[in-house]
């Protein structure tokens, strides 16, 4: 899929709108958690948190460093995960991967992905350490979810990538 052609002096969106466009971005992909899908595992990846990863890793000054903390609470409140468990993991994810960029001196697509892949683990991993007990066997679900996200993190980093350019004109 390419983009079309776009004018190299076309007007970029306004600022406000532009501004607001990660954060709907983000607040959208959390809100995927309430469609009515019938399922008997959790298989659905966690699209709020791979759309911040990927505004992280694709514009990094699209978002301030406070945001992921709101952007987190807003997913707690519609996901039911426990209220704080994504307010502090999602600063944590971004946190890391700032140390992870920080400390690879290359910038391709496989190590965005790497990075975002250690940062989906760890966050879903910390999920299921706030909201379910030790003793509950969920590793295998929570395994296939983790693989789903990071196999889905691509398509979200294009969508991402599609609409910064549109942002930023």
């Amino acid at each position: 899929m390419t983009l079309p052609p776009r004018s190299p002096f076309a007007e970029p969106m306004a600022g406000n709108r532009a501004r607001l466009l990660p954060w709907t971005s983000v607040m959208a992909g959390s809100l995927v958690t309430i469609l009515p899908l019938g399922a008997t595992l959790p298989l659905l990846p966690p699209m709020g948190l791979l759309m911040l990863l990927a505004w992280r890793l694709l514009a990094p000054l699209a978002l301030r460093l406070w945001a992921p903390a709101l952007l987190g609470f807003f997913d707690d409140l519609v996901s039911g995960q426990p209220l704080g468990s994504a307010t502090l993991l999602w600063p944590l994810a971004y946190f890391l991967v700032d140390a992870l960029e920080a400390r690879s001196g290359v910038r391709d697509f496989w190590t965005t992905w790497a990075i975002a892949t250690v940062a989906i683990a760890l966050v879903l991993a910390g999920g299921r350490i706030v909201a379910t007990p030790i003793t509950a066997h969920v590793d295998i679900a929570l395994a296939f979810q983790v693989v789903i996200a990071v196999f889905v993190f691509p398509l979200v980093a294009r969508f991402v990538a599609w609409v910064d350019l549109r942002r930023v004109g």
